[in-house]
């Protein structure tokens, strides 16, 4: 039972963010906020988006979303809105443009360059072993022996 408990509790935690004093009374603006919060990071948290987050920034986000779209805007110009104030840093998916063109392809640059090394170090194979001169023999006999 203190099993149940404590799996329910972690799942259910982060819908526990978003406080009923923040949903809009329409149904369809709300599920439209909480599609564009999710897509959104938490500038404090990071890994979270601000839809999970209870960060008080989150909260304050979550907020703004809100009354843009109460005001009329869609859903690309809530996004424009929270990025033009907080950088592209606050989506998750940035689009593959400019400098976020680097970090695109820095994962697949990396698996590449790791491939190749992998690939060359293997080819090489094993170094071989310099022989012994019969002096050098002699002692590791006489050292072995001890």
């Amino acid at each position: 039972m203190r099993r149940l408990i404590l799996i329910l509790t972690l799942l259910a935690g982060p819908v526990f963010a978003v406080q009923p004093d923040e949903m809009l009374d329409d149904p369809a603006l709300e599920a439209r906020a909480r599609a564009i919060t999710i897509t959104l990071r938490c500038p404090v948290c990071q890994g979270e988006s601000i839809d999970d987050s209870n960060a008080p920034i989150s909260r304050d986000l979550r907020l703004a979303v809100r009354e843009r779209l109460v005001a009329g805007d869609d859903d690309q110009q809530v996004i424009d809105y929270i990025v033009a104030r907080y950088g592209e840093f606050v989506l998750f998916d940035p689009p593959v443009r400019g400098v976020n063109l680097i970090l695109w392809l820095a994962g697949p640059a990396m698996v590449l360059i790791g491939a190749a090394v992998a690939f060359g170090t293997l080819r090489r194979g094993k170094p071989e072993a310099a022989a012994l001169s019969d002096a050098d023999q002699a002692r590791l006999d006489e050292i072995l022996k001890s």
